[in-house]
């Protein structure tokens, strides 16, 4: 069954691409490296190409590249088995980054484009002020016509190489969240995923079958489409879930996002033309930068349960969160850390960034009274550092 979307007209897409200035492009392993490990010079090239002309043309553009655990690995003669040890994997990203990075330098010179490389860690999100400066950073680079390419320092981060346990979420544990977060940081106007699909399917088992037709277009991110989203790629360890988690983030920032098939040769060109090409998102409401990075890529540390009271005034009277209206705190906080904000029932609905610590707060859970006096109890949380997560 064919899903109905509420789509905004195709000459706004095309319109939103052809005047986007700043732009973040992601292209993932399978699209990077071929079977064996080796750089694929044959869908490199025509990206390096692409991206040379959009910067030409004035265009500001940030390059989120994976593919150094792959270039490791047929660097080092390994078996793609050998990857599901993590240590293996650093070994191989390691090696791999520099093959990476000296092959992209050597592509851009022949159009006289300038590289940097960027390794990140996801504390380079979760804490403001280096994401700050990360931001700074960046600005900088792009001032000097110099084009940035990022990508996760796997050799000493493992968040995109291990799967997240516990409660705790990572800010990223792929290259589409990151380039999602990097798009965030920098305001910019477009983000393009390039992969090995054609875009968002139809129906999830369309990569096997050829059946299902692309959705050209989406103007709101839905339960039913992210249930169409199928598991990790082959070669990388993101897939069309996280993508679409990248898309949602673009989309929140007032940007545009497309998701297209980094195998064809001119796809960036034609996207950036005002083509119909891939999946497009179209922007949402924009949130203001520090919410976003709030509900995002802030690492949360605390989680506060609230009674019906405190849930009513933040969701429908936009108040701020007292320190009375918790009913018990889970997980210890101190001033400046962000806080999960937990309904009676057990769901997150909101984020926030806590004006005192966990030992403070808990005077006063449950309208207790600070022995000795009567004192009025401490905003927990701001209306203006607070967060609505919607609901999915």
């Amino acid at each position: 069954m064919r899903l109905q979307l509420d789509h905004k007209s195709e000459a706004e897409r095309g319109k939103l691409l052809r005047a986007a200035r700043r732009i973040v492009i992601k292209v993932g392993t399978s699209t990077v490296t071929g079977a064996e490990g080796e750089l694929c010079r044959e869908r490199v090239e025509p990206i390096v190409c692409s991206i040379a002309s959009l910067m030409k043309a004035g265009r500001q553009v940030v390059l989120v590249s994976s593919g150094a655990v792959g270039l490791g690995r047929g660097w080092l003669a390994l078996h793609r088995s050998r990857l599901d040890d993590l240590v293996t994997k650093q070994a191989c990203a390691a090696v791999g980054q520099s093959l990476l990075m000296d092959a992209y330098k050597n592509l851009f010179a022949k159009w006289d484009v300038k590289i940097a490389q960027v390794l990140l860690t996801e504390e380079d999100f979760t804490n403001w002020r280096r994401y700050s400066n990360l931001q700074h950073t960046m600005e900088k680079l792009i001032g000097f016509g110099v084009l940035p390419i990022v990508n996760e320092n796997d050799t000493v981060s493992t968040a995109e190489l291990e799967s997240i346990a516990g409660s705790r979420t990572a800010a990223f544990s792929d290259n589409d969240r990151l380039a999602a977060l990097v798009m965030s940081g920098l305001e910019a106007d477009a983000l393009v995923l390039l992969t090995d699909v054609d875009g968002l399917l139809e129906q999830d088992s369309a990569r096997s079958s050829g059946s299902a037709k692309t959705i050209p277009l989406v103007a709101e991110m839905t339960p039913e489409l992210k249930a169409l989203a199928s598991g990790a790629s082959g070669g990388g360890r993101g897939g069309m879930r996280t993508k679409l988690e990248a898309a949602e983030i673009a989309m929140s920032c007032g940007g545009t996002a497309v998701i297209a098939n980094g195998s064809e040769p001119e796809t960036l060109d034609r996207i950036f033309a005002g083509e119909a090409i891939g999946t497009t998102f179209l922007p949402a409401k924009r949130m203001r930068g520090k919410r976003r990075w709030i509900a995002y890529a802030a690492d949360v540390r605390g989680r506060v349960i609230v009674d019906d009271g405190a849930h009513r005034a933040i969701t429908q009277g936009k108040a701020s969160l007292l320190a009375s209206g918790i009913v018990r705190v889970e997980n210890r906080f101190a001033s400046m850390d962000v806080v999960s904000i937990v309904d009676s029932g057990g769901r997150e609905f909101a984020r926030g960034i806590a004006n005192c610590g966990s030992d403070e707060a808990e005077k006063f859970s449950g309208k207790k009274q600070v022995s000795g006096a009567s004192v009025a109890p401490p905003v927990l949380v701001t209306r203006d550092n607070i967060v609505l997560l919607q609901k999915s």
